[in-house]
């Protein structure tokens, strides 16, 4: 007896593949039934609607891309890594427009493949801020981040190839960058807010203290940071 996993690749990739080619639209149950060589009743049980269908893609999605952002070793400079990892997303969503508008613009908020990306980019601003070289707080700088990104990315994917400035995505970067990054490490000290972000972003190193002391100096670094 074949297993629930064979029929679900092959539903899952004929589904990515009417994506890419017609955009979500494409994707119906007869049209991904004929290509994937099953009967329409295996996809309502394996994924119970078109939407979770649709989700099981763009998880997939996520997947491949979150492998992609965690091969190799990270770069020496974090704000250069930073530089590369936008570069390759924007990339990455003008290369599978239709796909790269499932992930960011139907996906359902608090996916757990979403968060699993999302925290690819949260370990990258940890490096900065360990750097000292963060000047805002890490989870805003995160929010900014994504938030620049993945417009950035959705409004070239919405302009018309030849309409499109090609200089918007090193705009935004860089304008991004600028936000959330200082030019040089906190020492000798460009101020306390890049010192607090370092401290911050070390804490989970920190045995020294019990966990009420850690919560204490969270909560005074913090404050620090957002304060700026």
């Amino acid at each position: 007896m074949e297993s629930d996993d064979g029929p679900r690749e092959r539903i899952v990739a004929a589904a990515l593949r009417l994506l890419e080619g017609g955009g979500a639209e494409a994707v119906s149950t007869r049209a991904v039934s004929a290509a994937a060589g099953v009967q329409a009743p295996t996809i309502y049980r394996l994924f119970g609607d078109k939407q979770g269908l649709l989700d099981a893609v763009a998880a997939q999605g996520f997947a491949a891309y979150t492998a992609s952002k965690t091969a190799g070793d990270p770069h020496p400079d974090p704000v250069e890594e930073l530089r590369q990892s936008w570069d390759e997303h924007i990339a990455m969503g003008l290369a599978h427009p239709a796909l790269y508008d499932l992930m960011y613009a139907r996906t359902r908020p608090g996916s757990p493949a979403m968060e699993a990306a999302a925290s690819v980019l949260a370990k990258r601003i940890g490096r900065i801020a360990e750097a000292g070289r963060l000047r805002v707080p890490e989870e805003r700088a995160v929010a900014l981040v994504r938030a620049v990104g993945e417009g950035t990315a959705l409004t070239l994917i919405a302009t018309p190839e030849e309409h499109r400035d090609p200089q918007l995505a090193v705009t935004a970067r860089e304008a991004v960058i600028a936000a959330i990054t200082t030019d040089a490490p906190a020492l000798p000290s460009p101020g306390p807010v890049p010192a607090a972000s370092a401290l911050r972003a070390a804490l989970p190193d920190v045995d020294a203290l019990s966990p009420a002391e850690l919560g204490v100096l969270r909560e005074w670094l913090d404050r620090i940071t957002a304060g700026a």
